[in-house]
């Protein structure tokens, strides 16, 4: 990869971009990393490279695209954010901050550190940006899994099957999400994926090629007539996504009917609508499948057309009919909702989080149990929450104002009885200073100190270190009491 092809796709995007800055951005990190090997043997340069075009495909605007580039640079180098602030500006800078942050959280394999992991992404969504160098930073990495140890490249696999991709699901950004699943398969389930390889690419791909063929035949010749400029592509499901429904449904590979679909794009909404009446009246449509997104759309703000018929001998055929636009946003949902809205003239940065984004993480408050939705990623957020870092990256959640204390026991009731300081990004803090979203947090302990002080209980917030405190001094009060009255 070269800084020249990411220039190239950013001026495809945007004739007038500053490719001067892209060209700064990438001397810049070159020289950070200079000397660097990523484990597979390449220059370290080329990962951000990835990232960055991954962006620019994306459609991403030039400060995150910039924020790609640099996105290891305080990490990995000697060089610091500040460093970056003053030659690239306060909002590359704080992307790059958003990304390093995120690079402390650890995966453990534990259900609640699972569960926070996800809340952690969903909280990131003030400045949703961040998620997506993150994405394609993690989509890379994906593709380079092959120079890692086996037992690393599980847990990243399994990590970004149950993080990564159900998050990008959320947001839209269908296109990453897919590939990200696709190649954890791969590494998590090798020996199904390569029977599912063999089936979908060599036992019925031309069988169904020549399929599509003859329905684009077809329709192209009434469409043309109809006057209607169009694409048709044919449009496959992924293998991880036929192994779920395989699974979820216990049925054979030949027993999957919607394996693939035929997207038509047309230039706009009325012609639409035209073309699903001219599918209708080639071939009968099957009850209960036609779906209508464009009127109501989906809540991450896919937009689209759907419908299956009984095609050409009577085979069920799905399409799905959309404009350009949304068929850009059903590949890269967020980036390209942006994407659009800095083309028609709105002020896109006053909308950082579109509305469906907001009707999301409304939804998500409500802990509602939509099957289709919420029930399927399981994730939960909570209002007024924070996120705190312990010094080996695991993440804790804690209520707004939560004290070091509350931390201490959510780690181990042992460290909250015997704590006796705070170091809170690095500095001494009293024990009921309020900890902020993003606080890295060590206690200090003597394992001499026979127990908590019942003065803590004036500010604590949690119930576990209410009960813990509690608990404790009720349990020293009786001790006392024993020891005074032994025979009662």
């Amino acid at each position: 990869m070269t800084i020249g092809q990411i220039i190239n796709q950013v001026r495809e995007n945007d004739p007038q971009a500053d490719a001067d800055l892209l060209q700064l951005a990438y001397e810049f990190a070159d020289k950070a990393h200079k000397g660097q090997k990523r484990m597979n043997g390449e220059p370290y340069i080329q990962h951000s490279l990835h990232t960055a075009f991954l962006l620019a495909q994306m459609k991403a605007d030039l400060t995150i695209i910039i924020a790609g580039i640099l996105h290891d640079v305080p990490e990995d180098t000697e060089v610091t954010l500040e460093e970056i602030e003053k030659n690239f500006g306060q909002d590359v800078a704080s992307l790059v901050h958003g990304i390093t942050k995120l690079g402390k959280i650890k995966y453990r394999g534990v259900e609640r550190y699972r569960e926070n992991l996800r809340k952690m992404f969903l909280a990131m969504a003030e400045d949703l940006r961040v998620i997506l160098i993150k994405f394609c930073d993690r989509l890379h990495n994906l593709r380079t899994l092959d120079a890692l140890p086996t037992e690393k490249r599980q847990r990243i696999a399994r990590e970004t099957l149950e993080i990564y991709a159900p998050i990008a699901g959320l947001l839209g950004i269908w296109r990453l999400k897919w590939q990200m699943e696709d190649l954890c398969f791969k590494y998590l389930y090798p020996e199904e994926f390569k029977k599912l390889l063999y089936k979908y690419e060599v036992e019925k791909k031309v069988e169904r090629n020549q399929y599509i063929q003859k329905v684009k035949n077809t329709l192209g010749k009434k469409l043309s007539e109809a006057g209607i400029d169009y694409q048709v592509e044919g449009r496959f499901k992924h293998l991880y996504s036929i192994y779920k429904k395989m699974q979820l449904k216990d049925r054979k590979f030949d027993e999957i009917l919607d394996v693939f679909a035929l997207r038509i794009i047309v230039p706009s909404i009325p012609d639409c609508y035209k073309t699903l009446g001219i599918i209708h009246t080639i071939w009968k449509p099957k009850v209960g499948r036609i779906k209508d997104y464009i009127a109501v759309p989906k809540p991450n703000g896919y937009r689209s057309l759907h419908t299956t018929v009984f095609g050409i001998d009577n085979q069920p055929t799905e399409f799905q009919i959309r404009t350009e636009e949304m068929n850009e946003e059903s590949h890269y949902g967020i980036a390209a909702h942006w994407y659009y809205k800095q083309r028609s003239g709105s002020d896109y940065h006053e909308e950082r989080q579109p509305a469906w984004v907001k009707e999301i993480l409304n939804i998500l408050k409500q802990e509602n149990e939509d099957k289709d939705f919420i029930k399927e990623i399981k994730l939960d957020i909570f209002h007024d929450r924070i996120f705190v870092f312990s010094p080996k990256g695991d993440v804790f959640d804690l209520p707004e104002d939560s004290t070091p204390i509350d931390f201490a026991y959510a780690v181990h009731t042992e460290i909250g009885n015997k704590a006796i300081g705070a170091l809170v990004n690095n500095k001494m803090v009293p024990l009921d200073h309020p900890l902020k979203n993003g606080d890295l947090t060590e206690i200090i302990i003597d394992k001499r100190r026979k127990g908590p002080s019942r003065d803590w209980l004036k500010f604590v917030k949690t119930n576990r270190a209410k009960e813990k405190i509690t608990h404790f001094t009720n349990e020293s009060k009786f001790a006392s009491f024993k020891k005074i009255f032994p025979k009662i």
